[in-house]
């Protein structure tokens, strides 16, 4: 059993990595569409940002993940490892393969909800958890498109009679800082979401394994160790490191076209977006978060600005995440209860 625990945390541990690797284009790409930064700058830029998260936020998000999804004591490390292999399959194999920002988040999430359905059928998920999480798939990108609007607009009022070339400097020093706000948020919410996952496989497994028990973790409740929540971060920070270049080109230059002043009112947009919904314990989609301040800020130009059909594919990507992602965990679950593993 503990060979498996082990296993199931590598493997969150992986998807940690890939979520950092993904979501890097989401904290970065504005910065490398300005050219403030090249791509590989940009990165370690935002992964020693995505680490400062740890004394920022707390865990809200992962005690959702851990409490608010599906009701621990049913949990198995066979279930989660099953939703882990689902989150990974649609968000790496499909989605970043082809470019598409999908969520980490919800891919995760999916797999969860389709696994614990094949256990333990549907009274054992947690509706208002879900609900406001399905919610904020919609609210998410709508905060983000409505902030990046209103701080492109009031931005533009502010600077209306100084020289472009001085707005053009100030803003390309004044990105570093809101690109780090972003990649602070990204670190905070989505690193959390790992937390949780390794949380549960923990406190499902306490009492099987006995150094597990004696070492690790020992509560009647759902906590997060710190050394979960230092080693979540790092591997998600390792993540952005490796950098996803192709997610970045889609988010950073082909939604619309950015200058400083732009990228500095996108990014800050989604940077409150992110606090906000971290604060309130919401799991939210720092790629769903930043393209919608992407086209906030295009629709303040003109609605022609954006481009809508990149911005159409991307939304059918989101609203795919969480069926496909459920059918995959739900599919790896049935596979492990054929040769006797739940």
């Amino acid at each position: 059993m503990l060979t498996i625990v082990i296993i199931t945390i590598l493997v969150a541990l992986i998807f940690d990595f890939v979520n950092g690797m993904n979501d890097a284009a989401n904290s970065i790409a504005t910065i490398v569409s300005t050219r403030i930064l090249t791509p590989r700058t940009a990165v370690i830029w935002a992964a020693s940002f995505n680490f400062i998260a740890l004394f920022i936020f707390g865990v809200p998000v992962a005690k959702t993940i851990g409490r608010g999804i599906v009701m621990p004591d049913i949990i198995s490390v066979y279930s989660i490892l099953a939703a882990l292999l689902g989150a990974i399959i649609w968000a790496y194999f499909f989605c970043a393969r082809f470019g598409i920002p999908v969520s980490s988040s919800h891919s995760l999430i999916g797999g969860l909800i389709g696994s614990s359905l094949v256990k333990g059928g549907p009274s054992v998920l947690v509706y208002s958890g879900i609900f406001k999480i399905v919610a904020f798939i919609a609210i998410a990108p709508l905060i983000g498109l409505v902030l990046g609007y209103l701080y492109m607009v009031i931005t533009l009022w502010i600077v209306k009679k100084s020289h472009p070339k001085r707005v053009d400097k100030f803003f390309r020093m004044g990105q570093l800082f809101s690109s780090g706000a972003f990649s602070i948020g990204h670190g905070g919410n989505d690193a959390q979401k790992t937390m949780g996952i390794i949380a549960l496989v923990l406190f499902s497994a306490q009492n099987d394994v006995p150094f597990i028990k004696e070492y690790l973790y020992n509560s009647t409740e759902i906590t997060i160790p710190l050394w979960v929540e230092i080693t979540a971060l790092s591997f998600i920070s390792l993540g952005t490191l490796a950098g996803g270049m192709k997610i970045i080109k889609t988010i950073g230059t082909k939604l619309t076209h950015l200058k400083p002043i732009g990228g500095f009112c996108a990014e800050t947009a989604g940077a409150t977006s992110l606090y906000l919904s971290t604060f309130a314990g919401i799991p939210v989609s720092t790629s769903q978060t930043i393209a919608g301040a992407i086209m906030g800020v295009g629709v303040s130009k003109r609605v022609s600005a954006v481009r809508w059909t990149i911005a159409s594919n991307i939304l059918v990507a989101w609203l795919f995440t969480i069926p496909f992602s459920m059918l995959f965990g739900a599919g790896i679950y049935v596979l492990f209860q054929l040769f006797g593993l739940h």
